[in-house]
């Protein structure tokens, strides 16, 4: 071949390794409907139950800073205590509130006010939590809003992805009837957030 017909034919073979490229990387897998019938029935029967509290372990991490303690979240309706106990400091602190007031108790002399749980926990603690949706992704939900839905081979979530986050369940405490999460971790970027439940009580 002369020198141009070459480097055509060199352009033309990249052009159609690149469409391949491509064509694999928007290849999604295939809808599970069986699957995607259970989620839905499994949130229309759990999003209305908001009476509930869990104990474990909270972990939070980013690329400059992190943090743990043992968590106890009591969920009344709209109204929350999330109470986290570190040992390495021996310090408690409490955020409580609902939707439209907060109050965050034990880190300074004097409690701090704020209108958004999340925004007040970044600004005090550093720590990015998002807690408007983490009340659904706690419970294997996907929150209002568009979400992508992974399953194990049981049915039950093994991914959600949602408002920029991954939210992978690596374990169940199946001797509950629906199952619920024992092992949740969240990650968006550098961010983490890992939870590692030990005890659900239910309403």
């Amino acid at each position: 071949m002369s020198g141009p017909i070459l480097r055509r034919f060199a352009l033309l073979c990249g052009l159609l390794v690149l469409a391949a490229c491509a064509g694999q990387r928007t290849r999604l897998p295939p809808v599970d409907e069986t699957s995607l019938a259970r989620q839905g029935a499994r949130e229309t029967a759990m999003g209305p139950r908001m009476d509930w509290t869990l104990r474990g372990r909270l972990a939070v991490a980013d690329a400059h800073d992190n943090g743990s303690g043992s968590l106890e979240w009591t969920q009344q309706g709209g109204q929350f205590r999330f109470s986290v106990h570190a040992p390495v400091t021996g310090k408690t602190w409490v955020l409580r509130g609902d939707r439209g007031h907060v109050l965050l108790e034990g880190l300074r002399a004097q409690a701090v006010e704020g209108d958004d749980a999340a925004l007040l926990l970044e600004r005090e603690l550093g720590w990015r939590v998002p807690l408007a949706d983490l009340l659904y992704w706690v419970r294997g939900l996907r929150a209002p809003g568009d979400a992508r839905i992974e399953f194990r081979d049981d049915g039950l979530p093994a991914q959600i992805e949602q408002d920029g986050w991954k939210v992978r369940y690596l374990d169940y405490d199946t001797t509950r009837d629906p199952p619920l999460p024992s092992k949740v971790f969240a990650s968006r970027g550098d961010y983490q957030v890992r939870l590692a439940i030990r005890d659900w009580s239910l309403q």
